[in-house]
């Protein structure tokens, strides 16, 4: 059986190398990206071809691949004038592999799903370094017979594949995720500086720490930063404040809040508006450190 042909929109970190794993997998792709290098990346490996619209890409590919920044990008990409919904067709797949507003998925399924297309919602679990290999976690969700029909093809981008259920459990799971863990890292990471303040040495205190329940990986990576100077996480403090933002306008559409994310939010908030959007997440150490009352 011959392999769909993908329509690839978004070349950054993960999105070059989930392609580049694509290619090394014989797959034929469209891809679109601002960034022409990246695109040029592409087409130097050969099998690929560069598309000039959403509404291009979608018409030359089985299955449409998306790995964009925000649901804003998102919906631009989508609806926009010679967007992918002007293209798309029956039977076609769209898959978005970011972390979106599961409400605006939804939204974006129904009228997919007008015009005789399907859509899973995938957002991503582990690095850049696993996606080139072919080995993310892929928190999947949509309807089961779009589930299997792309799964094929998600098998040979992730390790581990999971179906949760109807469209949006994916980014809603993918955001609850990022909740607990950027909530773990801000609150370790203060304790952290919290513990310089009073002359406590971090080293002994991740010991002490790291020897009972409280030890985790993003206890490691904490320290890394708070002790060690490295950043090893890999995730922005403007990605984490992005998706915290999310969960807080995902948890409002439930009809409830958070006081735990507001207050994470804030302190992320902080630390972008202190120059440090871009450093890794432990980072956010180094505002905790400085602040004072």
């Amino acid at each position: 059986m011959s392999k769909p042909t993908i329509g690839f929109i978004g070349l950054g970190l993960m999105g070059g190398n989930m392609v580049e794993n694509l290619q090394k997998r014989d797959y034929t792709l469209n891809v679109m990206d601002l960034n022409k290098e990246a695109v040029a990346k592409v087409l130097e490996r050969g099998n690929a071809t560069e598309v000039s619209s959403g509404k291009e890409l979608a018409e030359k590919s089985d299955i449409v691949m998306l790995a964009l920044t925000t649901s804003k990008v998102v919906e631009m990409v989508v609806y926009g004038d010679n967007g992918i919904l002007a293209g798309i067709s029956e039977g076609k797949t769209l898959i978005d592999f970011g972390t979106s507003i599961p409400a605006s998925t939804r939204k974006i399924g129904a009228d997919l799903a007008a015009k005789g297309a399907g859509m899973i919602d995938a957002p991503l679990g582990r690095t850049p370094a696993h996606a080139k290999d072919g080995l993310l976690n892929i928190m999947a969700a949509g309807d089961i017979d779009t589930f299997n029909k792309v799964k094929p093809v998600l098998d040979d981008q992730g390790e581990n594949v999971f179906h949760l259920g109807a469209l949006g459990a994916g980014h809603t799971t993918k955001l609850i995720n990022n909740f607990m863990g950027m909530t773990t890292v801000a609150t370790m990471s203060q304790a952290f500086a919290v513990a310089k303040k009073a002359g406590v040495d971090g080293q002994q205190l991740f010991d002490i720490m790291s020897a009972g329940p409280s030890n985790s990986p993003f206890m490691q990576f904490c320290k890394f930063y708070a002790v060690d100077g490295e950043e090893k996480l890999g995730f922005s403090i403007a990605n984490a404040n992005k998706d915290l933002g999310y969960f807080l306008e995902m948890v409002k559409d439930l009809g409830t809040e958070s006081l735990i994310a507001e207050g994470t939010s804030k302190g992320l908030q902080a630390a972008v508006d202190a120059g440090l959007g871009q450093n890794d997440v432990p980072v956010i150490f180094d505002y905790f450190s400085g602040l004072e009352k």
